[in-house]
């Protein structure tokens, strides 16, 4: 397994996080007018199949009426998040995932040779020699039926989708204009999906520059949330390792990197990062591993908050 830094116990809270949630709580409980309780920021990180974790933790968010001012996501977190911002609860976003559920047998024998992995919700289809191995249109067209929103602005809850220039690297931020094409931008792994024209730049997976974005709610918020759901892999010593199980875990081992020097330099108020075991990137028929594998980290967010407030 890989080594991240200080990430024991599963769910730490900062000093400011406990002060920010029990004056807020203190506030609303003597009534005062005229301030209001502390504005949460929610980051929703990278981690393909894995970030199905982070729909317990909205769940444990909607058990506790804790109402997010804003969310920031990358990838598989932009996904999950703005389905969360456009108004699905927790337990609804789980629901249409139990939908599109197929067992591992199924999983392998689909139309493309990836080991262990399925058209990632029926949704996604080959698209050889396009700049990536699969297209996203499908899935992103289907996002678009069960989601009102069409445009930021029409999102119930602010939103700051997480996508990465192809060219420079650097991170581009989208949370204006047109919201599928920021998600699809946001998901385009390198290798796996073709980049996303937006505007005059190309775009691929926000993972490649902040896998985790909570550095973009410190400004707007009192409590900042952070997600981690990059979880861990054990070598495949018993075999030899595949074309895309080199490419996801490169892909992997670069993203912690990125994350480890920045948790250095600041920390959320409360970060979590659940221990997701042995889930490949394109493994989304593991939904049912995934959720259990996140509930003690569920239970752990949910005993933390309580504890504050």
């Amino acid at each position: 397994m890989h080594g991240y830094p200080d990430t024991t116990p599963t769910v730490g809270i900062t000093r400011r996080a406990f002060l920010a949630l029990a004056g807020g709580a203190a506030l609303l409980a003597a009534g005062c007018d005229g301030r209001a309780p502390a504005r949460v920021g929610l980051a929703l990180g990278a981690g393909g199949a894995k970030g199905l974790a982070h729909i317990p933790m909205l769940e444990a968010l909607d058990e506790l009426g804790i109402r997010p001012h804003l969310i920031a996501g990358t990838s598989i977190g932009a996904v999950i998040g703005a389905l969360y911002a456009a108004g699905q609860s927790g337990a609804a976003i789980r629901a249409l995932v139990e939908q599109f559920l197929i067992s591992q047998d199924r999983a392998q024998s689909g139309l493309i040779a990836l080991p262990h992995s399925l058209r990632w919700l029926d949704f996604i289809d080959p698209d050889f020699g396009a700049g990536g191995l699969l297209d996203s249109a499908d899935f992103v067209a289907y996002l678009g039926d069960v989601m009102s929103a069409r445009r930021f602005r029409d999102l119930d809850i602010d939103l700051k989708v997480v996508a990465a220039d192809l060219w420079s690297g650097a991170a581009v931020v989208l949370d204006s204009g047109e919201l599928l094409p920021a998600i699809q931008a946001s998901m385009a792994l390198p290798g796996v999906f073709r980049p996303v024209a937006y505007g005059k730049r190309l775009l691929v997976d926000g993972g490649v520059a902040n896998p985790l974005p909570y550095d973009l709610l410190f400004e707007a918020c009192d409590l900042v949330i952070a997600i981690d759901v990059s979880g861990d892999r054990k070598s495949d010593n018993d075999s030899e390792l595949s074309f895309l199980g080199v490419l996801f875990h490169s892909f992997h081992t670069m993203s912690h990197n990125l994350l480890a020097e920045k948790l250095k330099q600041r920390r959320p108020d409360i970060y979590i990062r659940p221990e997701i075991q042995d889930v490949r990137v394109l493994e989304f028929y593991k939904a049912e591993q995934v959720f259990r594998q996140a509930r003690p980290a569920q239970q752990e967010l949910i005993k933390t908050l309580r504890k504050a407030v």
